[in-house]
């Protein structure tokens, strides 16, 4: 039995060293990446945001027509 614990023990630090120098880094960088892509995401949601804002003040009545035709073309698509 001393010899399977030993082993078992053995084995334990393996899985552990693993998981600190290869595993948990890997996560991190991963995550940091996310992050990153994600923080992109939403400069280039708000930037897009603020391009279309600007295209309704510029032509409101173009707006609301294309809205309109939207709205009409999804009422058809979601009545059939």
């Amino acid at each position: 039995m001393g010899e399977t614990q030993r082993q078992i023990n053995q084995l334990r630090e393996q899985v552990e060293t693993l998981m600190k120098e290869r595993i948990t880094p890997a996560i991190a960088n991963v995550a940091g990446r996310a992050e990153t892509a994600v923080r992109r995401g939403q400069s280039v949601i708000s930037e897009q945001a603020e391009v279309v804002s600007n295209q309704v003040e510029e032509r409101p009545l173009l707006a609301i027509l294309i809205a309109a035709g939207i709205g009409y073309l999804l009422g058809r698509f979601l009545s059939h």
